[in-house]
């Protein structure tokens, strides 16, 4: 209260006063007579909050008692709060209900999640994607209605963010793309995207491609064979002589594109994870260097380091494919007096496998795209040096059957390290009589060649 209710309040006390101890003379009693005045006066003001009281708790702006002096003034401030509050309250009513009619009317689902992923709200294309029913799904886990394994493992994971793919269990033959976002205190909001279409034009384009890449490789193995025939015939005028020798390196340049795109829908063909045998990447190092051994013509320093007795559980096949497209790499953009090394080893976070060079190095604003299919960071070097421009994909699709990552780092002029981080569930301690087999590769070991 400011100065002006103080001095109002002491002197309607001090008047009360004085007139009960005026009444109190006459009859003889001031004491008295000030005391009742008094109790009066308090009986009056609490008669006073009582009806304010009342007031509040009716919640009933219209029906404002009126007094005078401190009391008006605080059943006026209560009034204007009161409808400051209730002003803000239809503005926020006012939002809410737009924000509905906006997500009702957005092509996507939109699921609001709290922190232990419960349902707090869908709208209505949610519910029609994922098959969620009104008020009786409200308040259950989002992971007890939507069971597919690939969002469940996405759901529990820390990192979100890069959406997932799943096929649809309340709409036969569907594919959704489901992205979480974090935001306020550990609140959740899901986003549910139909990409069936997009999911159809991939699969077509997969069965395109290894079609395709099927009924080429029989008619590119005939016209080789006729090739390197016509080659070796000495009957051959020697005007055309230069023409056949680029025929057939066009024509096994063609092969090995066709084999990387058979490969490449092979692995594409499934993404489900793959169990695999154990490993032994110490022999599987040492049978690609003696491969890169075997090269004609002069090659960088091949060195192989293995650090690690652990064997890396997969399919032999695509570990091994994977491994030899980055030793292929490294050897063909390196110079012959520069070095290439080769290395496995494992720690607390799981197995690794490098193969690094000191060769030309790739620009930092191609290395996001380097795993595209066909990517070429200089395409006239890429067709000197007879890349598909494939081996990158396969190695990131073989990798994701394993689990596994590949990590890019290079320096233009410098060289670059590629890195294939295995994670350590894909690991199997070397069984202890490997020791003894000739030929095996005991870590730590350092093999030369070339």
């Amino acid at each position: 209260m400011n100065l002006r209710d103080w001095l109002w309040l002491t002197a309607q006390v001090l008047l009360v006063t004085a007139v009960g101890l005026l009444a109190g003379l006459l009859l003889g009693r001031p004491y008295l007579g000030a005391a009742l005045a008094l109790a009066l006066q308090l009986l009056w003001q609490m008669q006073r909050l009582a009806r304010v009281l009342r007031w509040l708790r009716a919640d009933r702006m219209d029906q404002a008692p009126e007094f005078g002096g401190p009391w008006g003034d605080l059943v006026a401030m209560v009034s204007r709060l009161q409808r400051r509050r209730q002003y803000h309250k239809a503005r926020l009513l006012r939002l809410l209900r737009e924000l509905r009619r906006s997500t009702t009317a957005m092509p996507d689902g939109v699921v609001v999640l709290s922190p232990l992923a419960e349902i707090l709200w869908f709208n209505r294309t949610a519910g029609r994607l994922l098959g969620l029913r009104g008020k009786s799904d409200v308040g259950l886990r989002i992971d007890n209605l939507v069971r597919h394994p690939d969002f469940v493992r996405y759901l529990r994971s820390e990192q979100h963010d890069h959406p997932v793919t799943v096929r649809s269990s309340a709409i036969a033959e569907q594919f959704l793309s489901i992205q979480i976002v974090s935001y306020g205190a550990g609140q959740l909001l899901m986003l549910v995207r139909d990409v069936t279409r997009q999911a159809r034009l991939e699969a077509m384009r997969k069965d395109f491609v290894a079609n395709a890449s099927h009924e080429l490789r029989s008619p590119l193995t005939v016209i080789a064979g006729y090739l390197e025939t016509l080659a070796q015939d000495d009957s051959v005028p020697a005007d055309i002589a230069g023409p056949l020798r680029e025929m057939r390196r066009q024509a096994q340049r063609m092969t090995v594109i066709v084999r990387d795109l058979l490969e490449l829908s092979t692995l594409e063909a499934s993404e489900e994870p793959v169990p695999g045998e154990p490993i032994d990447v110490g022999a599987l190092l040492a049978q690609l260097r003696r491969d890169a051994d075997g090269r004609p013509g002069a090659h960088p320093a091949l060195s192989v380091l293995v650090e690690s007795e652990a064997r890396l559980r997969g399919e032999e096949s695509q570990i091994h494919s994977a491994f030899r497209n980055l030793l292929d790499n490294a050897l063909k953009y390196t110079p012959a007096t520069g070095q290439v090394q080769m290395r496995w080893w494992t720690d607390a976070a799981g197995g690794h496998f490098s193969v690094s060079d000191t060769g030309i190095g790739i620009p930092a604003e191609h290395l996001p795209r380097l795993t595209e299919r066909f990517y070429r960071v200089d395409s006239g070097r890429s067709r000197a040096t007879g890349g598909s421009g494939l081996g990158l994909a396969i190695v990131k699709h073989a990798l994701q059957r394993h689990g596994g990552e590949l990590r890019i780092e290079s320096t233009e002029g410098r060289g670059s390290v590629f890195t294939c981080d295995f994670p350590p569930e894909r690991l199997v301690p070397a069984p202890a009589a490997d020791a003894d087999i000739p030929g095996t590769i005991t870590a730590p070991r350092r093999l030369t060649a070339l």
